[in-house]
């Protein structure tokens, strides 16, 4: 038999259970290729039943593919919910008949524990594997990314950034565009952000569910290599245990917040509450930098806050190429209402009272020590990056613990590594629980990398080509080392580097936009082509990156990409002049591919 879900399942709908000759008949179908849709293949098929179905079978090509597909299921036309709802249960069945139930002596194949962007990408990867998917979830689904993180986040961007833009007069009138005064409503710009929040998480969700994965409700513990038990405190009605051949870590991470300082939600937050947009201070200090502080200064000043960074070392946006971070601060700090404090720490910060009482905020010297300002501000943004939540996994029980920052070692192959430094058998960790790279979409590549040494083709993901972005305005985005970096790995192997540049002036389609400002530099091995790293300020930059990343990724050499063509005018020719700027010593012998006679001989 196949069964549906189940008291644990998080679809809260009671167990049913087809019996063998009804999921025999939908395998058939399956089988078949008509995944129990009707049309003109499913013998004895009305027009009135054909007209109730849906239209196609779901597609499995990717996490986002699979979103999308699932999130059409509630939207078949012209079929009433209990019909809508029946043929969800039966795709659920032709999947986990397909993924093998019944063929293993585990409950699951896989079992992943935490459902971000990581256990989903993982989850959708192993069901494409065939294998019998459960996933264990102790809050919610789609985890710091989808409902406290990248998404909302980048709701409160696109709505700050409109207004940004329509606020900016001169920019206007240089296109012929004349606006009156521009206002917003904080409270519809925070519902915009929850709301698509929302959906994500309900999409994500779905295609689960439609996938036939199931989801239990708790929060995970080893018993041993094979077996979790799950449950909620102060919860009865959920909880238990299950076994699996595999089992997968994804627990992902929390905001850190450094001693001397104490979280009230209201004047003193993380991210987490500041993407509730609850008011906007008039005054907001942000201590850290990286991306996540540029992004939410980018916000702020958008709504009429003055911001100030507190930042430890001594230059802001430590973790920037040089270069980069001198034109970042150009354009990201010094036109707007932005200044900073470095080589300081914020040791003490003691919450105020909105409108009434300051934060206040003792600043002491990074080198000394010594205390050396104290700081009042109408609130205080902590974003000093996140920590592993891996605590109360019982990782002692499978002789595994976590190193001295909480984070579960493992090998290239996501594989946790026990105390004595060799593979756990069965358990991998993956996304910020390992803190090989800490975001979402190298959460998911470790989860499909995990899946894909599950099964036995051996892989190692590439953390170099994983590309990251800051979505501010103007947007930052890279891919692999710093000019910096580059030059002290070429020193230890003794090597020469290449840089070669390019500015968005150049570009037709960023002049059109009257957006100029901005660069693109790629930093190479002379003597090869190979690319060390890869970097963009600029109108989304965070698009155009990925050329880079992928050509990363499949080895490319920077005199390959040279023969790429590129549509006129876009943004994409940014990186087409960057790359043929690039002078390598050595160039490899690339020959065009030449197409047209190929598909001349074919027609």
């Amino acid at each position: 038999s196949v069964a549906f879900g189940g008291a644990t399942d998080r679809t809260d709908r009671p167990t049913t259970t087809t019996t063998g000759a009804m999921a025999a008949k939908v395998t058939s179908s399956v089988s078949r290729g008509v995944v129990a849709r009707g049309g003109r293949d499913a013998p004895g098929s009305s027009a009135a039943a054909r007209a109730s179905r849906p239209s196609r079978p779901l597609r499995r090509t990717g996490s986002y593919a699979a979103i999308s597909n699932a999130s059409s299921v509630k939207a078949w036309p012209r079929a009433s919910t209990a019909a809508r709802e029946q043929q969800r249960r039966a795709l659920a069945a032709c999947q986990a008949a397909k993924n093998g139930a019944g063929k293993s002596n585990y409950d699951y194949d896989v079992c992943i524990i935490g459902c971000g962007v990581g256990g989903h990408g993982a989850a959708l990867h192993a069901v494409q594997q065939g294998l019998k998917t459960c996933i264990i979830e102790g809050h919610d689904i789609g985890g710091t990314c989808v409902n406290r993180g990248c998404v909302p986040s980048k709701a409160l961007l696109a709505a700050s950034g409109r207004i940004r833009e329509m606020q900016n007069e001169m920019h206007l009138k240089a296109m012929g565009i004349q606006v009156g005064s521009v206002s917003f409503d904080r409270q519809g710009v925070a519902d915009h952000a929850n709301q698509l929040a929302s959906n994500i998480q309900g999409n994500l969700k779905n295609s689960l569910v439609a996938l036939g994965v199931d989801i239990h409700t708790g929060m995970g513990k080893f018993v041993d290599n094979h077996t979790i038990e799950y449950g909620l405190p102060g919860r009865v009605d959920v909880g238990g245990s299950l076994t699996a051949r595999d089992i997968i870590i994804a627990t992902g991470s929390v905001p850190f917040v450094p001693p001397g300082i104490k979280i009230d939600g209201k004047t003193v937050f993380t991210s987490d509450h500041a993407l509730k947009l609850e008011w906007i201070p008039d005054w907001v200090a942000i201590i850290g930098s990286g991306y996540i502080g540029l992004e939410f200064s980018d916000v702020y000043t958008a709504l009429g806050s003055e911001v100030t960074f507190i930042e430890a070392v001594d230059k802001i946006m430590p973790g920037f190429d040089n270069e980069i971070a001198r034109l970042a601060q150009r354009t990201l700090i010094t036109p707007r209402n932005i200044d900073f404090r470095t080589g300081v720490l914020a040791t003490s910060v003691k919450a105020g009272v909105p409108g009434v009482k300051p934060v206040e905020i003792e600043l002491t010297d990074f080198k000394t020590k010594e205390k050396v300002d104290v700081m009042e501000v109408d609130a205080c943004l902590v974003a000093t990056g996140r920590v592993p939540f891996t605590q109360g996994l019982g990782l002692d029980r499978i002789g595994a613990e976590t190193d001295r920052r909480g984070f579960v070692p493992v090998s290239d192959k996501m594989e946790v590594l026990g105390k004595n430094g060799k593979p756990v058998p069965n358990v991998y960790c993956i996304g910020d629980a390992n803190g090989k790279y800490m975001l979402a979409h190298a959460a998911s590549a470790q989860g499909i990398s995990a899946i894909e040494n599950i099964v036995g083709r051996s892989h190692v993901l590439n953390h170099l080509s994983v590309p990251a972005a800051c979505f501010t305005h103007p947007e930052v985005a890279f891919v692999g080392l710093t000019e910096e970096q580059a030059r002290e790995r070429a020193e230890e192997e003794k090597f020469e580097i290449g840089v070669a540049k390019t500015s968005f002036k150049a570009n037709s389609k960023a002049l059109a936009e009257l957006e100029g400002d901005g660069m693109a530099k790629a930093i190479y091995r002379k003597d090869t082509g190979e690319i060390l790293g890869v970097w963009i300020i600029g109108l989304h930059a965070a698009d155009l990156i990925h050329e880079a990343s992928n050509a990363v990724a499949n080895g490319m050499s920077i005199a390959e990409l040279k023969f790429c063509v590129h549509a006129h005018p876009t943004l994409s020719e940014v990186l087409d002049e960057l790359f043929k700027h690039a002078e390598v010593d050595r160039p490899a012998e690339v020959k065009p591919k030449t197409v047209a006679k190929t598909v001349a001989t074919k027609a």
